[in-house]
């Protein structure tokens, strides 16, 4: 495998990143003109420019761009892996991908009771910003929402929804009693009105979906939801806890979205304490209803 010192690929990385000099050698613990070696070290050794320099600064070429993608990528790995074994050396610590929208409403009342069962172990909860595997998000574990991904993907929650408000929202707006009411209420919108309009449509009701806030996350809907804005589309097993405490009440028993789940995924050669994670969560969802 020939490449460049590595010396140069970490100076140009973070310059590229940067695409500063300046920056870079705060970030690495150097100076500015160091940086500047390293970098033309590595355009001496490929024969080409990966900056073009200015009186007021740098900027990538096309071909800077593309190998400071490729060294960022290949680094990333690098780093995501370190962080790993350092972990599993530890011994003491598990890190799970996970959505908000799962963590404010299912996971985090839940976790309490982990810490009190293994008080040892200490749990980081990362955003897995579009990962569709634990090794994509740096994690151990991973849940997902969808359909069933490929290889092996266990059940936590089923993500059927159903059209669900607060009850101050009922005793104002109700009764509610048969699907085609819903054309007169106010109704809110995860993300389009899609979901709506499909909800609406396969229970044979037509016409021009009522339009309503739409909003970008699941959190801000249920929380319009609960403060008695209108109805939403919820994950029902997803807020069972609000459903439970009398929060929030499903109108119909009809749903969308059956085809889909929360999926919990495993790393592979899981540490202990991951494995024990794992195994807590899956008891944890067959308790939940759905």
């Amino acid at each position: 495998m020939k490449l460049p010192p590595l010396p140069t690929l970490r100076a140009f990385e973070a310059a590229a990143r940067r695409e500063s000099f300046l920056q870079a050698a705060t970030e690495l613990g150097m100076t500015a003109a160091a940086v500047s070696q390293h970098v033309k070290a590595l355009e001496d050794w490929l024969g080409l420019a990966l900056f073009e320099r200015r009186p007021r600064g740098v900027r990538l070429t096309a071909d800077g761009r593309e190998l400071g993608a490729a060294c960022s990528e290949g680094l990333g790995h690098i780093a995501r892996a370190v962080e790993r074994l350092t972990i599993r050396r530890s011994g003491l610590r598990v890190s799970l991908a996970c959505k908000p929208s799962v963590v404010n409403h299912w996971l985090g009342p839940r976790l309490p009771r982990f810490r009190a069962a293994h008080p040892e172990i200490q749990v980081t909860v990362v955003y897995p910003l579009g990962a569709l595997t634990p090794e994509e998000a740096g994690a151990d574990l991973l849940i997902r929402h969808g359909t069933r991904p490929p290889g092996r993907a266990e059940h936590i929650l089923d993500a059927a929804t159903r059209p669900t408000c607060s009850p101050s929202y009922l005793e104002r707006y109700g009764p509610i009693t048969t699907p085609a009411d819903l054309m007169k209420q106010h109704l809110l919108h995860d993300a389009t009105e899609a979901a709506w309009q499909s909800w609406l449509a396969e229970r044979g009701i037509e016409g021009p979906t009522p339009s309503g806030p739409l909003y970008a996350d699941f959190n801000l809907l249920v929380s319009s939801v609960l403060s008695g804005l209108g109805i939403g589309l919820c994950p029902t097993a997803l807020i069972s806890d609000h459903l439970a405490a009398g929060s929030l009440t499903v109108l119909f028993d009809e749903a969308a979205d059956e085809d889909k789940a929360y999926w919990l995924l495993s790393g592979a050669d899981l540490s202990e304490p991951a494995a024990v994670l794992r195994e807590w969560l899956l008891e944890e969802s067959a308790g939940s209803s759905g």
